[in-house]
């Protein structure tokens, strides 16, 4: 979108965790501002006087995230509210390095453990999973590094499945119907 450019490559002006988008780390998307894609919030946000994160605006949350976290793209939308909001308390720097703790663990699960069939799965699971709990799988993961592939991806998927279930996330993306 012409005149609209982003600073941040980890939390989009809407919310997103660019960061972790599987878009993204395959290098078919170049973040707001530089692509062909138009962005309602992008122009809302040029319409603004450019503002940087939608929580800067004297009008939001507005219409436009109405029904935003129902349903996801390539990433995941359930925490795009809640992201911004954590970002605006805790400030851009500290979710930041949060955002690239969990960048790096995705890589490691990426790395280690992805046999082809789960780059989707781990990134809605380091989305959606905070830090913490993130953390408490990569202790189990660890143990398991010298498995044969499948059967480490598949470990790897019930240990980040096991910790969403027990508060209640479901680890796949949400389509439209």
């Amino acid at each position: 979108m012409r005149g609209f450019e982003r600073t941040n490559p980890w939390l989009s002006l809407c919310g997103l965790n660019c960061g972790l988008c599987p878009m993204r780390l395959g290098d078919y998307c170049g973040g707001c501002g530089h692509g062909n894609q138009s962005c309602p919030i992008a122009r809302c946000s040029l319409e603004q006087g450019k503002v940087e994160y939608c929580f800067a605006c004297s009008r939001y949350p507005c219409e436009k995230y109405q029904g935003a976290e129902e349903y996801d793209s390539f990433i995941t939308h359930r925490r795009q509210m809640q992201d911004l909001e954590k970002a605006q308390r805790i400030g851009l720097d500290a979710y930041n390095r949060e955002q690239q703790a969990k960048a790096e663990f995705l890589g490691y699960l990426l790395e280690h453990f992805n046999d082809g069939r789960r780059k989707t799965f781990f990134c809605v699971a380091v989305n959606l999973l905070d830090w913490e709990e993130l953390q408490e799988a990569a202790a189990c993961l660890r143990e398991k590094e010298t498995l044969p592939l499948k059967e480490k991806a598949l470990f790897a998927a019930q240990t980040l499945g096991r910790i969403a279930d027990r508060r209640g996330v479901e680890l796949k993306l949400r389509k439209k119907k």
